[in-house]
């Protein structure tokens, strides 16, 4: 069994913005944010649909990292 380390707070996301250099957050899993309910959804499920085809496999969970400064965002990919 596979534990995504941000996930479950065992790391935390230390990176800055390559746009203006403000630190950068860590908002989850991408999945989390495609509807109301896919937050609750089973895991293993929702990797079919991260747009990563064998993240599965590859034990990679997609996090959705955002600059609130200047609005810069991006998936980043985790090693579980």
């Amino acid at each position: 069994m596979s534990i995504c380390p941000l996930c479950n707070g065992l790391k935390e996301l230390k990176m800055v913005c390559p746009e203006c250099q403000n630190v950068i957050k860590d908002n989850g899993k991408a999945t989390d944010y495609f509807d109301d309910y896919s937050a609750y959804m089973d895991i293993d499920i929702m990797k079919l649909f991260d747009g990563l085809p064998q993240s599965l496999e590859k034990h990679q969970c997609v996090h959705f990292i955002y600059c609130s400064n200047c609005g810069y965002e991006q998936y980043y990919i985790v090693k579980e």
